[in-house]
């Protein structure tokens, strides 16, 4: 499984990968300025701090709870009573490690009597370390990782019996998703301008707003809430409707726009009319220099029943997310800013918030998808800090490989 993840600035977590730099990053930093493996960090600290950083960071995923240096201790000495590397440590020697750590900015402690917490650069190294060996819960448990990935893999295998087409592909692989990382999953695909039309239909909301719906024959279906700047009725919509089914269906997407184009320019008649408000609604469900693009998203309630957020203020915020969710727009976005279908690697990917400010504290793990022909997708799971990273990170990148495999 190879690895990338963003969420570093230059300075703040060791050194930023080369290479040339474009526009359109954040912050004055693109892409690949913010590609990011946390080496020069961990060449600071020592293996026996790596080790205590380690299961600090695991137990606070598990429990959610500050982690003392008596919990790090026994953990230590479990591994050791298991023939696993380490030694075990005494809880003052723990302590002293840990102090070391906070200096280090890797943890924090949020009460004066509590144990410590990871920051976000000590989960962004342990990240880094399970591209490498196992975490310290995986060496702890020796065949039991490998067990557990083999596991979660026939989970997905099974789930996806029976399902073919890329809309029935696309609902699964969010619905996967959510349960195996209980997160939210994301699937989205975006099928290139020559996917051909099957059926367009129009509905009316309200004043000068419309939901255009584009069915294409690869079995897509994008929907997509238009504002017109004149109003239109629901006989002008079904007539602009009719009128692109019996005229271009089995058209490709790219082919409709310049025909519809070609034809307003040419009529002069009552005509015009029927053309001019047809190609609005075009233009608006289909913009141009876009494919037809589908979202899948499931599994917001995880977020907002989970322990993992409790406060008030991350329910108000998680919220927020749902209804960005909802617009789809927003995460298409999110997802185009970071993931290069050109990459064959899961991403892992912090500071959300920079793109998407209601995002904050929550993590994007994610990886491309191929899809047949010009086609390309996303799949990915979106949840807090503390999500099981090593399973979520597996999942991601096998059912990738399944979403190939099975649209190819």
């Amino acid at each position: 499984m190879s690895l990338c993840f963003y969420g570093c600035r230059p300075g703040a977590c060791g050194e930023v990968a080369g290479g040339a730099r474009n526009e359109g990053g954040f912050d004055g930093w693109n892409k690949m300025d913010r590609e990011v493996v946390c080496v020069a960090e961990a060449e600071r600290i020592t293996a026996r701090q790596r080790a205590i950083l380690t299961a600090v960071v695991e137990s606070y995923i598990e429990t959610g709870e500050p982690v003392g240096s008596g919990t790090v201790a026994g953990t230590m000495a479990r591994l050791q009573a298991g023939g696993g590397q380490g030694a075990g440590l005494s809880s003052a020697t723990v302590r002293h490690e840990m102090v070391e750590l906070a200096n280090e900015g890797l943890l924090e402690q949020p009460h004066t009597s509590a144990g410590r917490v990871p920051t976000a650069r000590a989960f962004r190294m342990y990240v880094d370390q399970l591209s490498g060996v196992s975490g310290l819960t995986g060496r702890m448990l020796g065949g039991a990782q490998s067990g557990q990935r083999g596991l979660i893999e026939s989970q997905i295998d099974s789930s996806f019996v029976g399902v073919s087409g890329t809309q029935a592909m696309l609902e699964r692989t969010s619905h996967v998703l959510a349960t195996v990382s209980s997160g939210v999953g994301v699937a989205v695909a975006l099928v290139a301008g020559g996917d051909t039309l099957e059926h367009v239909h129009f509905s009316r909301l309200g004043q000068g707003r419309v939901l255009a719906v584009v069915v294409t024959s690869s079995g897509l279906v994008r929907d997509r809430m238009l504002t017109l700047e004149a109003d239109v009725t629901e006989r002008e919509l079904e007539a602009a409707a009719n009128f692109l089914n019996e005229h271009f269906r089995g058209w490709s997407i790219e082919r409709v726009r310049a025909e519809i184009g070609r034809l307003v320019e040419r009529e002069r008649s009552e005509y015009q009319r029927l053309l001019t408000s047809v190609e609005e609604l075009w233009a608006g469900a289909v913009p141009e220099g876009f494919g037809v693009q589908t979202v899948y998203v499931e599994g917001v309630a995880n977020l907002l029943g989970s322990s993992a957020v409790g406060s008030a203020e991350d329910v108000a915020r998680l919220k927020e997310l749902l209804a960005a969710l909802e617009a789809k727009q927003r995460l298409v976005e999110l997802l185009d800013a970071y993931i290069d279908a050109k990459q064959e690697s899961v991403r892992v990917i912090f500071d959300l918030e920079e793109h998407a400010p209601e995002m904050a504290g929550l993590v994007l793990i994610a990886a491309p998808a191929r899809m047949a022909g010009d086609g390309r997708g996303t799949v990915g799971v979106i949840g807090p800090k503390r999500i099981h990273y090593e399973n979520t990170m597996n999942a991601v990148s096998y059912i990738a490989q399944v979403f190939e495999r099975m649209l190819q």
